[in-house]
C-alpha cells in the first residue's frame, strides 16, 4: 500500500490521546491520517476537530464503517467492542480494538471466525508483546537463560477510574481491564493455558463514579491461578484494590535463575536476571524508555503497508479471553475450569529472527 493509511477512530475518550501521539508520528512519517472520528459526546467531537484538526466527526459508528477509511480504531467502552468490531470486519476494514475484543466467548469467536475469511486484518490489544523489552526477555527464556520454566508470578492494579461507570457494570471490572495484561504477557511467555482457578469479588460495593454514587456489578478484584500443564503455574494479582506498589510486573523462576520485567509489563523500565552460575543480581535498563502501549497502532499500519499479518493474532486474544471469562466462573462457584483454545507460539526465537527483523526493529521517530 503506498498511499497513507486512513484511520477510522470510533470512541474519543480516555485512551484516544495516547493512541493520536501514535498516529501523528505515523502521519509525519506518511504512512497514515485520520480522517474521520466519532464519539456520542459532542465535547469529544468538537476535540478531535479542535486538537487534531480531524475533518470529519461523527456520533454514529456507522458512519465511520460507510467512510473511506481502511482501518478503523475502536476505543469504546469494552460492552461495545465486540458488536463494532463485527461490523467493521463485516465492512470489510482493518481493525484494531481496544482490549478486550468482545465480552463473552459466543461474539469472540465469531469475530474470530470472520477474521480468518475478512479481507481487513484483525488485531486486538494490549500490545505487550511488540516493546522490545518483553521480546527480549521471552528470548532469554526460550533460550534456557534461566534453564527449564518452573513458575511465574504477575502483578497490575490500581485504585480504580473515577470516570465511566462501565468500568464497574457488567462486561466489564477488573480482569477485562488490567488483569489482561498479565495474562497476555504469561501466555506469550510460558505457551497456552490448560486450566485457571481463581477467587473474585466484590472489594467496594459502592463507589463514586462520575461524580456519582453506583452499585458495582463487576468484580473489581481477582487472585487467579493459571495451569500451563507439566506442573508449571502461574499467579496474577489484579484489581480495582492497590493503592501503590514497589515490585516487578512479572517474574519467571526457572531451575538455574529468575527474570524479573521491572516496572509494568505495558510500561516495561528494564529487566532483572539472577543465574546460579553468576551468583549476582544483573540489571539491565530499559532499551526503549519512549516505547507505548498504544505501539500497536504503529504495528497495525506497517502490516497494512507491508502486506503482513500482525503479530498480535487473534487467536491469543481469543485465548486470553476465555481465561479471563472462566477466570470470573472459578471465581463464582470455586471450581477449576478447562481451558480449550490454543494459539501459536510468538515468534521471536532466534531460527527466526531473520522472518521477524522488521517488526523488531523501531524507526526512532516512530
Amino acid at each position: 500500500m503506498s498511499k497513507p493509511v486512513r484511520i477510522g477512530v470510533i470512541g474519543c475518550g480516555s485512551v484516544v490521546t495516547k493512541y493520536m501521539e501514535v498516529a501523528e508520528r505515523l502521519k509525519w512519517r506518511g504512512l497514515s491520517e485520520v480522517t474521520i472520528a466519532c464519539d456520542i459526546k459532542e465535547s469529544q467531537r468538537a476535540f478531535m476537530q479542535d486538537k487534531y484538526g480531524v475533518p470529519k466527526v461523527t456520533a454514529h459508528y456507522q458512519d465511520v464503517l460507510a467512510a473511506d477509511v481502511d482501518l478503523v480504531l475502536v476505543l469504546t467502552s469494552m460492552q461495545e467492542h465486540g458488536e463494532i468490531t463485527r461490523a467493521a470486519l463485516q465492512a470489510g476494514k482493518h481493525v484494531l480494538v481496544e482490549k478486550p475484543m468482545a465480552t463473552n466467548l459466543a461474539e469472540a469467536a465469531e469475530i474470530v471466525a470472520m477474521s480468518k475469511t475478512s479481507p481487513g486484518l484483525l488485531m486486538a490489544a494490549p500490545h505487550i508483546i511488540l516493546s522490545e523489552t518483553y521480546q527480549t526477555i521471552w528470548k532469554r527464556v526460550h533460550r534456557g537463560d534461566i534453564g527449564r520454566m518452573l513458575s511465574a508470578r504477575a502483578l497490575y492494579g490500581w485504585a480504580g477510574p473515577w470516570w465511566g461507570q462501565w468500568f464497574y457494570k457488567q462486561g466489564g471490572g477488573a480482569l477485562f481491564d488490567l488483569g489482561v495484561y498479565n495474562i497476555v504477557s504469561l501466555t506469550g511467555l510460558l505457551g497456552p493455558a490448560k486450566r485457571v482457578m481463581a477467587m473474585t469479588g466484590v472489594t467496594q460495593p459502592d463507589r463514586l463514579v462520575e461524580d456519582k454514587p453506583m452499585v458495582i456489578e463487576a468484580e473489581d478484584t481477582a487472585q487467579v491461578l493459571i495451569d500451563f500443564g507439566n506442573a508449571v503455574y502461574a499467579v496474577v494479582t489484579t484489581g480495582f484494590t492497590l493503592q501503590q506498589y514497589r515490585c516487578p510486573a512479572i517474574e519467571l523462576y526457572g531451575t538455574t535463575g529468575t527474570i524479573q520485567m521491572m516496572g509494568d509489563d505495558w510500561d516495561p523500565e528494564g529487566y532483572e536476571l539472577w543465574q546460579n552460575d553468576v551468583g549476582a543480581w544483573q540489571v539491565f535498563g530499559e532499551t526503549d524508555p519512549a516505547w507505548p502501549w498504544t505501539d500497536g497502532l504503529r504495528h497495525m499500519v506497517e502490516c497494512i503497508h507491508n502486506g503482513t499479518k500482525p503479530l498480535n493474532t487473534p487467536d491469543h486474544a481469543y485465548h486470553v479471553l476465555e481465561i479471563m471469562i472462566k477466570a470470573q466462573e472459578s471465581g463464582r462457584d470455586g471450581q477449576a475450569k478447562a481451558i480449550t483454545s490454543t494459539f501459536a507460539p510468538l515468534p521471536f526465537g532466534d531460527e527466526m529472527e531473520a522472518a521477524t527483523a522488521a517488526h523488531l526493529v523501531h524507526d526512532p521517530k516512530s
